[in-house]
């Protein structure tokens, strides 16, 4: 009895909230809070409040959804073990001939050696440090560029 008054005068309230709201040209708002403030008076009146305080207040009822969590729990350790089982690929002896199947382990080709060599930089520093030729113009060295184009017989 007293649940259901509780429930009615919540949503007296709520209703009231939402004719303010209203009266304020937020007619979505207003919308909203009145759906909100009628759901207390609901569920009241469907008995759903009374069943409510009644699961609460029985220690067997608590007892049962600890019962029900347990075997929740349960079961997602029973699925970790069971992935971890198959990633693993079961038995040690099935993992031991799986290994045996698979043969040596593939290694990673070498690199290839440099298109130029090792030595192939001249030792002279680079052709923004030289200085300046005849006519005031920069010195170029394309030595790099012409080995390079010799290697693609260009």
């Amino acid at each position: 009895m007293l649940s259901s008054t509780i429930c009615t005068v919540v949503s007296v309230a709520g209703l009231g909230i939402a004719a303010l709201t209203a009266y304020r040209k937020r007619f979505l708002a207003a919308t909203r809070v009145a759906a909100f403030s009628l759901v207390p008076v609901g569920l009241a009146m469907t008995g759903v409040i009374d069943w409510l305080t009644g699961v609460v207040f029985k220690p067997v009822v608590w007892a049962g959804f600890g019962a029900l969590a347990l075997s929740v729990v349960l079961f997602m350790i029973a699925r970790m073990a069971e992935r971890h089982s198959l990633k693993a690929g079961g038995s040690r002896k099935e993992r031991r001939a799986a290994a045996r199947q698979q043969g040596p382990a593939a290694v990673a080709p070498k690199a290839s050696a440099p298109s130029l060599g090792a030595g192939a930089r001249s030792p002279e520093p680079a052709p923004q440090a030289k200085g300046r030729g005849k006519g005031g113009a920069p010195e170029e060295d394309f030595s790099d560029i012409e080995a390079i184009l010799k290697k693609h017989g260009i």
